[in-house]
Formats: structure tokens, sequence, C-alpha cells
């Protein structure tokens, strides 16, 4: 899939404020500081669709872009360490969860996944609770630009392994970096396969 145009079109905190529109879904996830952002700008080759910072927590409101007029790329706020209140917080983890439970759009959820550190309890426990509410979801390793092959082969098998002690089998899983483009035409085949299904239903 060639990106051709990616619009933005609503932030927001609540649910039923999301665009009224029957297209696809995809969201995107992951602990403050993943690389969310970049990896999002570089997946529509757009250097500032999504607002990047070195500060984490940057991201705090559902925000729907429209791509190609046929699919909606969602950014959802980090979940993890951010420099914003606990009650702040509370207020993410509330819109997130009614955004998963009652968005019926959303096809897949794309979790983040920083490559460089071995598997973290906060991550494991949101693709839980993904897996326990029957929602589709992706693993995206970002930064592995970072990381020598070696190391980085050996940091997914850790992945892996952990993974499969309480889950049947690995979900999808796509390796990146924002910097070398690593992983953009894996990611955009995989949503436009979905997006071709979902036509022929």
């Amino acid at each position: 899939m060639k990106i051709k145009t990616a619009e933005f079109v609503v932030s927001n905190s609540k649910v039923d404020q999301c665009p009224n529109s029957s297209l696809p879904e995809y969201a995107f996830i992951g602990r403050s500081n993943v690389g969310k952002s970049s990896l999002i700008n570089m997946l529509t080759g757009r250097k500032a669709l999504a607002k990047t910072s070195a500060k984490p927590g940057k991201t705090q409101l559902i925000n729907h872009f429209l791509i190609n007029n046929n699919w909606h790329l969602v950014d959802l706020p980090g979940y993890g360490y951010a420099q914003v209140s606990k009650s702040t917080k509370k207020v993410f983890q509330k819109f997130i969860t009614a955004y998963f439970e009652k968005r019926k759009q959303m096809i897949c959820a794309f979790v983040l996944i920083d490559s460089r550190h071995k598997p973290q309890p906060i991550d494991m426990e949101f693709m839980q609770w993904l897996g326990e509410n029957n929602i589709p979801f992706c693993i995206i390793f970002t930064k592995a630009d970072k990381l020598k092959d070696k190391v980085l082969d050996k940091n997914i098998e850790n992945y892996k392994a952990e993974m499969l002690e309480s889950w049947v089998e690995m979900p999808e899983y796509f390796i990146t970096s924002a910097t070398s483009k690593l992983g953009q035409d894996e990611i955009l085949d995989y949503i436009d396969q979905i997006n071709e299904q979902l036509k022929n239903k």
C-alpha cells in the first residue's frame, strides 16, 4: 500500500465523539516514549502528522487520521510512565478502555514494544487484557536500528519465549525503525490485506 493522503480528522477524549464513520480503524498504542509518534510519521510519510516530543506522554487524546480516504489510523495515549498526574492517567485509562470496548470499527490494535528492553510487566498485562476481551492485536517492535542484529534477534526470541508461557501462539509481529523505515511496507501491506478482506465480505 502507498499512502497518498493522510489527514488529521479529530482529537477527543470521548468515544462517542469519534468520527461517525464505518471505515475500518487501526489503533496504535504503547508505553510512553516507545516511539509511537515517530513510527506513525514514518508509516504515513509525513514528518509531523503525529506530534513527537522528547518528553513522554505527549499524546493525551484519541487522535483520528484519515488515510487514503478509506481507513482511519488512530493514535492513542501511551500507557505507563508519563509526566502527568495520577488523576490524568486515570482519565487516559478510562477512555482508552472505552475506545477498545465500544469502537466496533476498530479492526486491529498495534501494540508498540521497545525492542531494546526485556518484556515489561505493563506491556504483558495490557496484551493480556486485550486477549481476555477478544480484541485483535499485533506487536510492533520499535527502535530496531538502535541494536546490532544479533542483540535484536536475541531480544525478540526472549520476548517470544515469555509470550508463549501464557499464549498459545505468538501474535503477528513486525520489527521496525522509524529512522530506516524498516517494517513500513510490511505493516502497510498487512493493513491493506485486511481492508481487502473486509471489502470482499
